[in-house]
């Protein structure tokens, strides 16, 4: 995998770049949809070919319960088996032990866990992730990391960075295939000591990008910031950097201009289902009186099927109604709009705005 950057902010941290993979160029900043069972809740390939996405991501640990990563191999691959031919990235299951499995237990070799859909035992560590993100063929690789909650005690978590670290060595040794490409994940918590020993260790290691884990956990919006600027000034210019799980339009403004170059996040979907659009000023909820007989587009500069076609009234008479056409609608638009959030980015970086681009987007929130 190569980077270029292409482009750089004279007076922040934001860059434009190119990631090349095997499978097409992705330019960054970029926005990940998340496919997280090998589909984007409520749209096609085509929907999100269509939205503009460079690549979606998956999640090991999902596939690994279910269907199962061999099945997913016999059948051809991530790629083949939900007809996606552009990029695929598949986070290490780390994330998901943490947060849904039942009766974790973390040791050197790995966490043994009770699966959240049957309550079966099963073990994770970082050779079962790399064979199952090998057996899944997807182009970006995750390391396997251990997320550290929030809040934790710093020696909780300086215990935390040590077994990623040695973990991160271990994804090194694995075997891949010859087209993909893994990432290290920097840990550390909220502590910027230990977010410096952990980028530094995993940068010395020499991974081809590195992402920030471990954030979005409930921390406010002051201390993410504050780690991100701790922690980024210590990852390699020369390597793509990936913000995991962070989805506010308006945080991943401030991480782009911190120097953060990918994201993924479920906010645009999960949203949508729930009726919460995302349009420059803010959200519209779709479900409020107000849009009963409103003819208008959801949003009239946007370009996406659903603002071309139909009207907020209907878009509210199908949520009421509990139509299913509803989520595929609402769900086109937010990936749209978050897609095209991050063009618009790219276009003030390469004109040298962003700071005029920050003050606007805050201007029509006010």
């Amino acid at each position: 995998m190569e980077f270029q950057i292409t482009h750089k902010d004279g007076s922040t941290g934001a860059r434009c770049g190119i990631i090349e993979t095997a499978r097409g160029n992705i330019e960054t900043p970029v926005f990940m949809p998340v496919g997280t069972q090998g589909t984007v809740k409520a749209l096609t390939p085509e929907d999100l070919t269509d939205a503009g996405a460079q690549i979606i991501l998956s999640n090991t640990y999902h596939l690994y319960l279910r269907p199962g990563h061999e099945t997913v191999k016999k059948l051809g691959g991530i790629h083949r088996f939900m007809n996606w031919e552009r990029p695929v990235l598949t986070d290490s299951g780390g994330y998901q032990v943490y947060s849904l499995a039942r009766l974790r237990k973390i040791t050197e070799d790995g966490v043994t866990f009770q699966s959240h859909i049957d309550g079966s035992s099963h073990f994770l560590g970082p050779k079962e992730s790399m064979a199952i993100q090998r057996a899944l063929g997807s182009d970006i690789v995750m390391a396997f990391d251990e997320c550290t909650p929030w809040p934790a005690e710093y020696r909780y978590v300086e215990n935390s960075v040590r077994l990623t670290t040695r973990w991160a060595e271990i994804c090194l040794n694995e075997e891949l295939e010859k087209e993909q490409n893994l990432f290290g994940i920097v840990q550390g918590g909220m502590y910027s000591d230990l977010r410096e020993r952990s980028a530094k260790e995993l940068v010395k290691l020499g991974f081809p990008g590195y992402a920030l884990g471990g954030l979005s956990v409930g921390e406010d919006k002051e201390t993410r910031e504050k780690v991100i600027a701790d922690t980024i000034r210590f990852l390699s210019e020369e390597r793509p950097r990936y913000l995991m799980g962070v989805g506010k339009p308006e945080d991943i403004l401030e991480a782009v201009i911190l120097g953060v170059d990918m994201f993924d996040c479920v906010m645009p979907t999960r949203n949508a289902r729930n009726g919460s659009l995302f349009i420059d000023g803010g959200r519209i909820v779709i479900k409020n009186a107000e849009y009963k007989e409103d003819n208008s587009p959801l949003d009239e500069t946007c370009g996406c099927y659903t603002c071309r076609n139909y009207s907020r009234a209907y878009l509210r008479h199908l949520f009421m109604a509990e139509e299913l056409l509803a989520y595929r609608l609402n769900t086109i638009h937010n990936i749209y709009y978050y897609i095209h959030f991050m063009e618009r980015i790219k276009n003030a970086i390469k004109d040298n705005k962003i700071l005029e681009f920050q003050t606007e987007f805050y201007r029509l929130r006010n």
